[in-house]
């Protein structure tokens, strides 16, 4: 038998040791990380626990409220039911809701037309137009209240209800204008030109082609608007101060913290409500608003 030799294994490529500056730059990569999540995180708490604070104190009795106790013993959900038991705040409640949601639908539908028009047509005065709406954008509220108030109340005799509010939505909203031409800025035409070539009118481009694309920047300015109108205090005030019927939850917040001004358990619990549904509705939308608002500065 022939006789095997041994022969020694090759030995594998020796790894380069670590250089001082290769460990320098990874001690400050790491610091690096470290630093701009610790802003991060400090960042986060600052927002979130004023949220926190209020919620629990929401739960708390009236003994612990705004005590050293940070932690509700025990928990006083029937808070919340006292709250809905106040009279009124259920019809709050539904004002609100009337006034944001066809606030919104109205601003939306007048809105998109004209924004359409601004972005895509080609007309003398188009600059002009657009230059108007800006300055409009620019025209404090305050400036126009009272020739507003005048006409409403008292040509229209509409005051103690918020129609005087929601009724001039129906002709558009300056911002909502130049957003949605921001946004309509970034859609191709030759979409648009392919759909006319179809035979499409510029009624049924803007239904078929134009809508579909501009979902996003239609939800930014739905949001927008929805929680202008649910935050709303100044035009409340201003038309329905007179008619509790016609309160909404901003304005009626402000009166039911003058009723219950020493509990402050039941004040956190209705500043809850009248917060939650905006919190959801942002939740679920966020990523169309994002995506909305982050567009509409492509093209200018």
């Amino acid at each position: 038998m022939a006789q095997v030799l041994d022969t020694p294994k090759a030995a594998g490529p020796a790894s380069d040791p670590v250089t001082p500056a290769e460990r320098v730059a990874r001690r400050k990569a790491l610091l690096h990380w470290i630093g701009v999540h610790s802003l991060g995180v400090a960042a986060a708490l600052f927002f979130v626990l004023p949220f926190v604070f209020l919620f629990l104190t929401s739960l708390m009795s009236d003994q612990q409220a705004l005590t050293r106790d940070l932690w509700p013993h025990p928990f006083e959900w029937s808070n919340y039911k006292e709250v809905f038991d106040t009279p009124g705040f259920l019809t709050w409640w539904k004002n609100t809701l009337l006034y944001a949601g066809l606030g919104t639908v109205l601003t939306v539908v007048s809105s998109l037309p004209v924004a359409y028009a601004l972005a895509k047509f080609r007309f003398r005065g188009r600059h002009l137009s657009l230059m108007l709406v800006i300055s409009m954008m620019m025209l404090p509220p305050q400036v126009v209240v009272i020739p507003m108030y005048l006409f409403w109340a008292k040509q229209l005799d509409m005051s103690g209800t918020l129609w005087p509010l929601i009724i001039p939505m129906a002709f558009g909203d300056a911002f909502s204008i130049f957003l949605l031409r921001q946004f309509l800025l970034t859609i191709p035409n030759e979409y648009l030109d392919a759909a006319k070539v179809d035979g499409c009118g510029e009624f049924r481009t803007l239904l078929r082609v134009v809508i579909p694309m501009a979902r996003p920047g239609i939800a930014a300015v739905a949001l927008f608007q929805f929680f202008y109108a649910w935050n709303d205090y100044f035009g409340p005030q201003i038309y329905a101060s007179e008619n509790p019927a016609a309160w909404t939850l901003s304005y009626g917040l402000e009166s039911f913290k003058g009723a219950h001004h020493t509990d402050w358990n039941l004040t956190m619990a209705a500043t809850v409500l009248v917060m939650a549904p905006v919190i959801v509705v942002f939740f679920f939308a966020q990523k169309a608003f994002v995506e909305g608002v982050t567009l509409t500065g492509v093209k200018g």
